[in-house]
Formats: C-alpha cells, sequence, structure tokens
C-alpha cells in the first residue's frame, strides 16, 4: 500500500543533506514506493521515463525562453538511453539532463551546474528500508539571473515532483 507523497526535511543521514549549507533552495518529498526493493537509480530511471506530457511541454517552453539569454536547451526529464544497463551507469555518466555525482544502492545524486545555479537532485532509500524513498532537490544560485530563473521555476517544481511521483508510482500516492 501506497503512502501519501509528503513534504519533508531532506534527509539528515543522505550524501545531498552535505550540499545544503548557503543553499538558496531545497525541498524533498516522501512516499512508500509501489515497488519496493529497486535501487535509486532504478527509481529515478522508472519516474523519469514516466514524466507526465505536461511536464515535457513546461520543459521545452523552459528550453525556448532561456535560449534568448544563452542558455543550454537542456532537452527533457525523460531524454534517457534506453540501451543502456543499470550496471553499466557510472558517476560522471549522463542520465537525462543531469550528471551522475553520486551512486549507491541507497542513493544516487544528479547534477546540472551553470553560471547562474548548481542543481542537485538525489533520490534516497534508508538502509533496511527500500521502501521508503525521498526524492530531494538542493539549489545554489551564483547570481541574480539564478534568482529570476528560480523565481519562475520554484511553484512549478512544487507541482511537477509530487504529480510525477504519483504518476510513476501507479498510485494515489
Amino acid at each position: 500500500m501506497a503512502f501519501p507523497v509528503k513534504k519533508v526535511s531532506v534527509p539528515i543521514n543522505s550524501e545531498v543533506f552535505k550540499t545544503l549549507s548557503g543553499s538558496y533552495y531545497s525541498d524533498s518529498y516522501y512516499f512508500c514506493s509501489s515497488k519496493p526493493g529497486r535501487v535509486a537509480l532504478q527509481i529515478w530511471i522508472d519516474h523519469a521515463s514516466k514524466i507526465p506530457s505536461w511536464v515535457n511541454f513546461l520543459m521545452a517552453s523552459r528550453n525556448k525562453i532561456v535560449s534568448v539569454f544563452g542558455l543550454n536547451n537542456i532537452g527533457h526529464l525523460g531524454d534517457l538511453d534506453a540501451n543502456k544497463l543499470l550496471c553499466e551507469y557510472q558517476v560522471g555518466d549522463r542520465v537525462g539532463i543531469f550528471t551522475l555525482l553520486f551512486l549507491s544502492d541507497n542513493e544516487i545524486i544528479l547534477g546540472d551546474s551553470d553560471k547562474h545555479l548548481d542543481v542537485n537532485v538525489s533520490v534516497y532509500t534508508e538502509v533496511g528500508k527500500p521502501h521508503e524513498v525521498s526524492m530531494s532537490t538542493v539549489v545554489h544560485v551564483h547570481n541574480f539571473l539564478g534568482k529570476l530563473y528560480m523565481f519562475f521555476v520554484k511553484p512549478m517544481h512544487k507541482l511537477i515532483v509530487p504529480s510525477s511521483i504519483k504518476r510513476a508510482e501507479g498510485s494515489d500516492a
């Protein structure tokens, strides 16, 4: 049985917790997985592959808007290499729009950085409780454009993450 998606603090035992100091924005969403026994990377890949179409529309809109300011088109969250096996991923590899920064069975940290901001996304499961999952985001901004970007992204992020979790878990999570 899946429990509701709950907004929680970034888990103190997670690696991403170590990046919180001085962050401009952070959040974390907790849920009990409807598909227990997956490692953190598999959870991310399963979720990214089921991103709602309205999120992809927002990402496409984002890419068009920020190109005016010279920022890169980062693609869609679900732009994954369908032929790559889970065991082939290593730190430094691209996983959709992010780079894999940390990899263990219980946690992955994905990130993206540019001159305006640094973003870290974590999928974390407590050791011995692989059905209990936290997805956390930590953002450090470097300048005014990073803050302006987050002004628009923050409210959408708060809608996208819980909605995406519910869709990927296939429940009323």
